[in-house]
């Protein structure tokens, strides 16, 4: 079979397995959810399987190069699910946001973005179902089809407080489902306004030790769930709105502390430690759960913390800390402004942009402190830009972006 021919059956086979693909949850493939694979699949696996290392890895270094936009670059993603060959050359040719600026697998959501330049997102909030649901671009499409959903995020409103629940699946977002990403809560236990979030993974965010205070037991009709299920209560980091005692005329200040990203990461050869797949698999979360009998609904996990601040996640050196970039009055509108670089169109109380807040004594630039790592504005009725980059991930940063939406009449 000539080198043209290979390349024409490989599209043609990609297309068909990569149709049937939707939100980003969709990437995970048959294998890596621990299912039994039909035998005409392992026969067309041991077909692909076969072909020679350096043609194979020529190959999908040719379609990653091609393919950089979305819908196209579901490709590379197809590439990844014919067999564990693929698979694993698919995951050493791809490389991490940070390093090429693309998100292309969902753990890819977890990694911090790029140095250089930030990922333009955009959110689309839905009042009537309490959706949030984030895409890749720059601004929404007309039809909304050709628009990549990356997460979604559901606000269950409680007597005492908030919760935004995030996943993969904008259908789903139950806490025992395998798209279950994490979670932000507004606390109230220590501040009863309301003005203090968490935000919480629903794995580690690396390999560092967490807290053994932060174990939680997922319970599911009272009964605790196999060891092997993600405790998903890990504390990555904390939002506080400061009060507006005297109720003066500007945007909201805010203060994020990164417990899973180092002071260290913004200073000149630091980094950040990002997983690189998800640590627990599918069928890891699901074989620990048990049958229900009859019609009994499935409750949330629960645990000691739930309503409490768990432990933050233990990191080498001190947390990182964001605060607001500073606006500055404008005499001719009147109103305080910032230069959003033309992303931001609709004055909001929302709107920010956070920058690192280092001490002199961390050694961290002045240029550093002065980039805007995440930037969040209005464009339209219910429409929204975030954009980020190094050292946050779009997951963190778009749990973020939740904290802004709930009401908080003591900071306006």
């Amino acid at each position: 079979m000539s080198f043209k021919s290979l390349l024409r059956e490989l599209r043609d086979g990609i297309g068909s397995m990569s149709r049937g693909g939707g939100a980003m949850e969709g990437m995970m493939t048959a294998h890596s959810r621990g299912c039994a694979p039909h035998p005409q699949e392992l026969q067309q696996q041991g077909r692909w399987a076969n072909l020679p290392p350096e043609l194979l890895l020529d190959v999908i270094q040719r379609v990653e190069a091609s393919e950089v936009e979305w819908p196209e670059r579901r490709h590379v993603l197809a590439c990844a699910a014919v067999c564990r060959s693929w698979r694993n050359i698919t995951k050493e040719v791809v490389r991490s946001p940070e390093q090429c600026g693309q998100i292309t697998f969902p753990f890819s959501l977890k990694q911090p973005g790029p140095r250089d330049h930030p990922i333009q997102c955009f959110i689309r909030r839905e009042r009537a179902t309490s959706t949030f649901c984030l895409y890749l671009g720059l601004t929404p499409s007309l039809q909304g089809q050709s628009d990549k959903l990356l997460l979604a995020a559901h606000k269950i409103r409680r007597a005492t407080s908030a919760n935004f629940v995030i996943s993969l699946n904008p259908d789903d977002f139950s806490r025992a489902s395998s798209t279950y990403i994490g979670k932000a809560r507004q606390v109230f236990s220590s501040n009863f306004l309301g003005t203090k979030f968490t935000v919480c993974d629903g794995e580690p965010p690396h390999d560092a030790a967490v807290s053994s205070s932060n174990r939680s037991n997922r319970r599911i009709h009272s009964r605790q769930v196999s060891p092997r299920v993600p405790a998903g209560n890990y504390n990555i980091a904390t939002i506080s709105y400061e009060l507006n005692i005297l109720r003066t005329r500007g945007p909201r200040r805010m203060r994020c502390t990164m417990h899973s990203i180092p002071v260290s990461s913004v200073r000149e050869g630091g980094s950040v430690a990002a997983p690189s797949s998800f640590i627990y698999s599918v069928d890891q979360r699901l074989s620990g759960l048990p049958v229900s009998k009859g019609k009994q609904p499935v409750t949330g996990f629960s645990s000691t913390g739930l309503d409490e601040s768990n432990a933050p996640v233990r990191i080498n050196g001190e947390p990182l800390i964001l605060k607001n970039k500073a606006p500055r009055w404008h005499e001719q509108l009147q109103c305080w402004c910032l230069n959003f670089r033309g992303r931001v169109t609709v004055a909001s109380v929302k709107n920010f942009q956070l920058v690192a807040a280092a001490d002199p004594s961390r050694h961290v630039s002045p240029a550093e402190q002065e980039k805007v790592v995440l930037q969040f504005g209005k464009i339209g009725k219910d429409i929204f830009t975030m954009d980020y980059q190094y050292p946050l991930s779009a997951f963190q940063a778009f749990a973020i972006c939740l904290t802004s939406f709930d009401t908080k009449p003591a900071c306006e």
